[in-house]
């Protein structure tokens, strides 16, 4: 008999790369004894993106286009669930490239392992060529664990149990067990999700076997405002379950109210008092900028000597714009009690990334 995996995604918006996107899962391997079925969540585009699907669907009747009128990634995710009629379920992004086994190893994953959710690891990777240095050095930091606190989703060779995944893939038990994605989150909602599974006793595995290449921001802006918004929505994760998922999540925000906390002190304090807090702010400054430059040699040793001039602002939009964005989400949840609705709008057209 005939096993059916479910491919979920969430989108809108995106008329350049919804074909080529539909061609790459169209031409995967599944195992024998597995069929595909594609289920796309559209978030009402207004760019031409429901007609390409529309006619892709009608020439390939194992993709499905449906609404998303809630027009944000966990919305997305829920509606696809809700239609899918596979037993494993595989989720997918339209900004990532795919090895052709990339739902097989998923498969041969959870069989092996009987984990709760399985994936990849994130590995990104800019455009060649000059016109694409920026997006190579935002890449470039971006798998640097040093950049990201030490993630083992950044490791490409790690092969074992993990906090979370890139995109994931479940049992259909898992969301009968654990339920589905929380859509009062904008950003985060797989890590709130991944957050649920380590507490109800579930399991996350991260297989090397599965390989993708994500296409990162290719601006300094578009990664501080990107980070701004992963930082804004993780105090929500952690308020509502009491806990962060890792104390990585809790440094750069700590590390930005430091920096305010001693600058406003440099300023109020008289004598004494001023000058030591002024003192320590520039330590603290110096630090930084020192690691920063460190981190940056060492990128661009291995990644290119090209990327060194970029790579130091686009580090720094990182850690301050999740810092930034953190700090705001702490102020929304303590002392407003909700989130802002500015906040809710994705820094990219589509209705995409982690979350």
């Amino acid at each position: 008999m005939t096993r059916l995996v479910s491919v979920i995604v969430p989108c809108r918006n995106e008329r350049d790369h919804i074909l080529p996107f539909c061609q790459s899962v169209a031409a995967q391997s599944v195992p024998e004894g597995w069929a595909l079925e594609v289920i796309v969540a559209d978030g009402l585009s207004d760019d031409r993106t429901r007609d390409l699907l529309t006619e892709w669907c009608r020439h390939d009747p194992r993709f499905q286009m449906i609404d998303n009128p809630g027009r944000i990634v966990s919305s997305g995710l829920n509606r696809c669930i809700e239609q899918a009629r596979g037993d494993f379920i595989v989720r997918l992004d339209v900004h990532t490239v795919y090895a052709p086994d990339y739902i097989a190893w998923c498969l041969t994953t959870w069989q092996a392992t009987g984990a709760d959710n399985v994936g990849g690891p994130w590995r990104a990777e800019g455009g060649q060529g000059s016109e694409h240095v920026v997006q190579r050095a935002v890449a470039a930091a971006f798998q640097s664990r040093l950049v990201a606190g030490g993630a083992r989703s950044r490791d490409l060779a790690f092969e074992g149990e993990v906090d979370t995944v890139y995109l994931g893939s479940w049992p259909r038990q898992t969301f009968e067990r654990f339920g589905g994605f929380d859509e009062t989150l904008v950003r985060n909602q797989d890590d709130e999700h991944n957050l649920r599974i380590h507490k109800g006793g579930g399991r996350i595995w991260q297989s090397a076997r599965i390989r993708s290449t994500y296409v990162p921001r290719a601006s300094v802006g578009d990664v501080f405002r990107q980070y701004r918004q992963y930082g804004y929505w993780k105090p929500f994760v952690m308020h509502k379950h009491g806990q962060a998922a890792s104390v990585r999540h809790l440094i750069p925000g700590l590390f930005v109210a430091a920096l305010a906390v001693l600058l406003l002190l440099s300023v109020l304090l008289p004598g004494f008092l001023g000058e030591l807090a002024g003192g320590l702010l520039s330590l603290l400054v110096l630090l930084y900028v020192l690691a920063v430059g460190g981190i940056s040699l060492q990128i661009a040793r291995s990644e290119g000597q090209d990327l060194l001039p970029y790579l130091p602002a686009v580090i720094a939009a990182y850690h301050f714009g999740y810092g930034l964005g953190s700090l705001r989400g702490w102020y929304d949840v303590l002392v407003r009690g909700r989130p802002d609705p500015s906040f809710g709008r994705l820094t990219r057209g589509a209705a995409h990334t982690r979350g």
